[in-house]
Order: structure tokens, then C-alpha cells, then sequence
């Protein structure tokens, strides 16, 4: 009869070495948040103020010609954390963010009217 001690002994040492692998894998894991980042308390950065958008001060702007830094000047002036361009009779998203603003422009590339969303 063969000696089957050294295959069995083999066979123990291989089982333990995946049993720890799977332990290291799965304490590895642990502190994992599912949404991504860490958990164990780890401090979030402090959410980002609200930026409302206020059309009014920006309505100096009507008629002013469509150039990056007319936009950049129209965010920062009616208080908006994000603006974009949209063409006359563009078709848009419905949704409402108070946070945008507006340039309206016609085909010119003149801008035809300043409002939020």
C-alpha cells in the first residue's frame, strides 16, 4: 500500500494557504464602502455651497456677441455655478436647474436673451 502521508500534508498546506488568501481578501474588502471610498469614519469633503442663478444682472448681455469669455462674464455675473449656449429653437432638456443659466443665441451667434435653468 502507498504512502499517502505526503500527498494528504500537501493537500492541508494548499487548503490553508487558500483559506488565508480568501481571509486577506475578504478583511481587505471590509472597510470598503459600496458607493466607492472608504468607510471607518473617514471624513467627507464639505458638500459644495449652492450657487443660485439670478438672470437679472446678467441681462446687460442681450446683444452681445457669443464669444467664451461673454459666457464665462454672464455666469459670473447673474451667480450661476454652470452656464450653457443654446441655439433659437433648439430642442432642450426640461428639467430645471437653478444652478444654470441661459445664453440664448440666434443665428448669428448674437445673444437674443439671459434666463435660468
Amino acid at each position: 500500500m502507498p504512502n499517502t502521508a505526503p500527498v494528504l500534508h500537501r493537500h492541508r498546506r494548499l487548503a490553508a494557504l487558500s483559506l488565508l488568501g480568501t481571509t486577506a481578501l475578504i478583511a481587505g474588502c471590509a472597510g470598503m464602502n459600496p458607493l466607492g471610498g472608504t468607510g471607518g469614519g473617514a471624513a467627507q469633503p464639505a458638500p459644495r455651497p449652492v450657487q443660485v442663478c439670478n438672470a437679472a444682472p446678467a441681462q446687460s448681455f442681450v446683444g452681445k456677441n457669443n464669444t467664451s469669455a461673454t459666457l464665462e462674464a454672464a455666469r459670473k455675473q447673474s451667480g450661476a455655478y454652470m452656464a450653457r449656449v443654446l441655439r433659437e429653437g433648439q430642442p432642450t432638456t426640461m428639467e430645471f436647474n437653478q444652478e444654470r443659466l441661459n445664453l440664448v443665441v440666434d443665428g448669428t451667434g448674437r445673444i437674443v436673451a439671459v434666463r435660468c435653468g
